[in-house]
């Protein structure tokens, strides 16, 4: 019988290999963390026997380790030649050792078809399912995104530590492959492996990713029967995945029963409620946070801070962000941002200037976010100057900056202003959003300017991008509405596939200004039949509706269901929507009644109001008691003065005109002139009453005549005194 291989080479190639290995290789002993098998302990050290040869084997796995690591993989494959060829018989530990080393080379030097080849080799060795190469395995695929084949590695395993199927869980997990991680802790749980507090806290984020409550439920019990039921890590993971699935009761109760909780578990519970936007809740759970001493981290600062941003609590806000820089010592670009937002509907341009300030300390100014909540606090402050200095600034301009400009400029009503830098939007080649649009549609209503909104219109009605922004198509029916043309408004309307509480709104509001308010009634009546609630803004439309219309019977009753059925608390603007009701149709003592009985303190318009209705329905008796309660008031508007004594004048109190404009004159009250526009073709011009400043009077003075030529010849006996003294 020939003998092995080995022994034919034991005397030649061996001996030429010896020479070359490092001294101290040979002098150190077997590889770390391996322990042999009880044959290799045995075996007696004898000249030429198979302990020499173990040595030498062990040196060359030893170069291998060496030389693969430092990169050299085409010596170290050549070395793992030689080691098969002296180890395949005698000591397959090596060859193993040898792949496990290369196959970590492989994955670090991202050398895929090598690695493979490895993986090829251990199947056709059999050595694919030891203990020592799956770990290795999954770890090389899971590196290459190839997690199916790192999964068929791990049914072909038998291995019971959970460790590996935990990597590869992790991995899917990762690449966002939920369904595919429940699949491998099935078949982990198929294989006998137990879960350990590692697994749990991973397949639990797969079931709330992929929605599998069910699943997660039967894990929880599972955990509840394991040692790593009170596991914190665990129970945070519990406490994670119920909030996700929008189990808000069930979450609260874990952390009420926690008997050890951390910031983490805190921080949990918070997400829970904000998730949920039941901000009451996370505000009182980080007061509690406060209270007990836990470690806040910026994330959850950021968090209660942008919720008071969101429901409108901008003081508390700006709290918070200044207890966050004295808690933390900086403030991040989250929390700068947040900051310039609570000024921005604050108009608190002093504190926004600090703000700016720190931004630009801590180098933070560059950013693009937050130079583009700067510029929108520099506009909403009515600082466009800055704004705008701070926007030429920016290089990189992207939609949003283009976007906090065209915001300011229409908040602002600064029309031509907001026309030029659209027209250089479109010049620089970046094209608008729905944002863009959004922001621009309602100045063109607010200045009469229907031809830049028509324009808008056709822009939109060319592009299948917008066709589903609501928002867009809200605003268009608002714009119609609010210019007077119902009718245009009501085309866009039935164009609409999907309606919400906005666009009934602005249609109801059309109706209501144009006093067809049984017709905003019915729209009303279509919206609750279509299962849409109203809010409170929706409310004021239908009862100033209502008021236009003289519908006070269906007023007073819609004003009793908005409480009754649909939850809503009158605020200020309802009842001086239910004054002005009743002032309107001659019920003054209802008006009177209705402004004395509400919990809220009376504003001038609403005096004003009554005023008007009391001067039309010639009552000087409660006109008089409401001209003394605005008067208490000292309004800067020279209009409600002017109203006084025109209620006076109408009323023939001679005595009591003479008093008011005395008063008037004490006080230095001067009514504005009376003001018109007019569209000349290349913009709009405004005129008043014997105006010739204006480069287009003698244009207008001569329209002017014209129109009221016709009039007369119409047999409109009428005409307005303003626009007679203005001929």
């Amino acid at each position: 019988m020939p003998s092995p291989p080995w022994l034919v080479l034991d005397g030649l190639f061996c001996k030429k290999i010896s020479s070359i290995i490092p001294k101290k290789w040979k002098q150190s002993g077997r590889p770390s963390g391996f322990q042999g098998n009880n044959q290799c302990n045995t075996e007696k050290s004898v000249p030429g026997s198979l302990s020499s040869l173990e040595s030498m084997v062990d040196s060359l796995l030893r170069s291998l380790q060496y030389v693969a690591s430092r990169g050299n993989l085409l010596d170290a494959f050549r070395t793992l030649s030689q080691i098969r060829l002296h180890a395949s018989s005698g000591f397959p530990k090596y060859v193993l050792f040898s792949i496990s080393s290369l196959l970590l080379t492989c994955k670090n030097l991202e050398l895929l078809q090598q690695g493979k080849q490895l993986h090829a080799l251990a199947i056709s060795l059999g050595m694919e399912p030891h203990t020592v190469l799956v770990p290795r395995l999954v770890k090389f695929y899971s590196a290459f995104d190839l997690l199916a084949d790192a999964h068929t590695v791990m049914r072909n395993s038998y291995i019971l530590d959970p460790m590996s199927w935990n990597l590869l869980i992790s991995s899917f997990i990762r690449n966002e492959s939920y369904a595919e991680a429940i699949s491998v802790y099935k078949d982990m749980l198929n294989k006998g492996v137990k879960p350990d507090n590692f697994t749990y806290p991973s397949v639990l984020r797969a079931c709330s990713e992929n929605m599998e409550s069910n699943l997660g439920m039967a894990i929880h019990g599972s955990i509840e029967a394991s040692p790593w039921r009170l596991d914190l890590f665990v129970q945070n993971s519990l406490l994670s995945m119920y909030g996700k699935l929008g189990e808000v009761v069930v979450a609260r109760r874990l952390f009420d029963e926690m008997t050890e909780k951390d910031a983490v578990s805190w921080n949990s519970m918070i997400s829970v409620y904000v998730l949920k936007s039941m901000w009451k809740q996370a505000f009182e759970l980080f007061d509690c946070m406060l209270v007990e001493g836990m470690e806040l981290n910026i994330i959850i600062w950021n968090t209660i801070a942008g919720g008071h941003l969101h429901v409108g609590n901008y003081k508390g806000a700006l709290e918070l962000v200044s207890q966050m820089r004295t808690w933390n010592g900086h403030l991040d670009p989250v929390a700068i941002i947040t900051g310039f937002g609570a000024c921005s509907h604050l108009e608190n341009l002093q504190m926004g200037k600090e703000i700016h300030g720190y931004a630009i300390r801590s180098h933070y100014d560059v950013l693009v976010n937050v130079r583009n909540a700067m510029i929108t606090m520099y506009s909403r402050c009515k600082d466009l100057i800055h704004a705008y200095t701070l926007f030429k600034l920016t290089e990189s301009k992207c939609i949003v900056t283009w976007n906090s400009m065209l915001s300011g400029f229409c908040h602002l009503d600064q029309s031509e202003e907001a026309s030029c830098l659209f027209r250089e939007m479109l010049s620089s080649g970046l094209q608008p959003n729905y944002v863009t649009i959004a922001s621009i549609l309602p100045l063109c209503s607010r200045v009469a300017n229907l031809q830049h909104g028509k324009e808008f219109h056709c822009y939109l009605m060319r592009r299948d991008s917008f066709d589903h922004y609501l928002l867009l198509w809200n605003a268009l029916v608002d714009m119609y509405a609010r210019s007077g043309k119902v009718f245009l408004a009501r085309k866009v309307f039935d164009m609409m596939t999907r309606r919400d509480e906005v666009t009934y709104t602005s249609l109801i509001s059309g109706y209501g200004i144009q006093g067809e308010g049984l017709t905003a009634l019915a729209l009303f009546e279509e919206m609750l039949s279509h299962g849409i609630k109203p809010d409170g803004i929706c409310m004021i439309a239908v009862l100033s509706a209502c008021s236009h219309s003289g519908l006070v019977s269906q007023g007073e009753l819609l004003f009793q269901e908005m409480q009754t059925l649909y939850d809503i608390v009158p605020s200020l603007k309802h009842y001086a929507c239910m004054a002005d009701l009743f002032g309107r149709a001659g019920l003054l003592y209802k008006a009177k009644q209705a402004i004395e009985g509400m919990p809220y303190q009376p504003t001038a318009p609403m005096w004003a109001t009554l005023l008007g209705a009391c001067q039309i329905h010639r009552n000087t008796f409660i006109g008089e008691w409401a001209a003394e309660k605005l008067l208490k008031m000292r309004p800067e508007n020279p209009g409600y003065y002017v109203l006084i004594a025109n209620m006076y004048a109408t009323a023939g109190s001679w005595d009591e005109l003479a008093m008011m404009r005395s008063l008037m004159r004490d006080l230095g009250v001067q009514k504005a002139p009376g003001c018109a526009w007019v569209d000349v073709g290349t913009g709009f011009s405004s005129f008043s009453v014997e105006d010739t400043s204006n480069d287009h009077a003698p244009e207008i003075y001569s329209l002017l005549e014209e129109l009221t030529d016709a009039m007369r010849d119409d047999d409109y006996d009428t005409i307005d005194e303003e626009v007679s003294m203005a001929c």
